[in-house]
């Protein structure tokens, strides 16, 4: 029953995603400008039901140890592209239209790092819980969905939030870096809101 809870949990946790970015552009009402963080409880919930469920089951052992490192590395990196390395009043606060992209450092590797974050969290979080199939199962799911969030975001709700989005999208790839945009990631690492002016 847990893997069956934790699924709809993360499935309304992206569907408060979508909401949010739908309010951004459309509707601008205050309680769905809470979405982005309520969906954010809902996955994390789904994501701790089923870590618990693993690990009732005996699915961690020692030899898991690197794997749940790697995950952790992951998942350090998914909390520093969605609430460090971006500009948190501009982007979680303000949700208005006509404000500046940002594209400096890891925003300048390629549109949607999180992306990646999220998978490899989620890949090697559930190969460590096999043979507990319930997390490596929704971790992938949950990580499809979250690619077909990224997709929506940046063809629908950015275009319209974020001035000089069509330019960025011609210069910083959607998902997998180029050697280009890992120099200019380099370049601009740690560069502040406002100073995202080309090198």
């Amino acid at each position: 029953m847990k893997p069956l809870t934790a699924l709809v949990l993360g499935i309304a946790g992206f569907g408060l995603y979508l909401l949010y970015d739908i309010n951004s552009f459309k509707w601008n009402k205050g309680v769905l400008k809470v979405g982005f963080f309520a969906g954010t409880l809902l996955i994390a919930a789904a994501t701790l039901l089923l870590v618990l469920e693993a690990w009732r089951a005996d699915a961690f052992t020692a030899g898991d140890m690197v794997l749940i490192a790697a995950a952790a590395i992951a998942f350090a990196a998914l909390i520093y592209c969605l609430f460090f390395a971006l500009p948190f009043d501009e982007t979680y606060s303000k949700q208005t239209s006509g404000r500046a992209v940002y594209t400096c450092g890891a925003y300048a590797l390629c549109r949607h790092p999180g992306i990646i974050c999220f998978f490899v969290f989620y890949l090697f979080l559930g190969l460590a819980a096999l043979p507990c199939k319930g997390l490596l199962g929704c971790g992938m799911l949950f990580s499809a969905l979250n690619l077909a969030y990224a997709w929506f975001q940046d063809s629908v709700t950015f275009p319209r939030v974020f001035t000089g989005y069509e330019e960025y999208r011609g210069t910083t790839p959607f998902l997998i870096p180029s050697a280009k945009s890992i120099k200019r990631a380099r370049q601009t690492w740690g560069r502040p809101y406002g100073k995202e002016e080309d090198l």
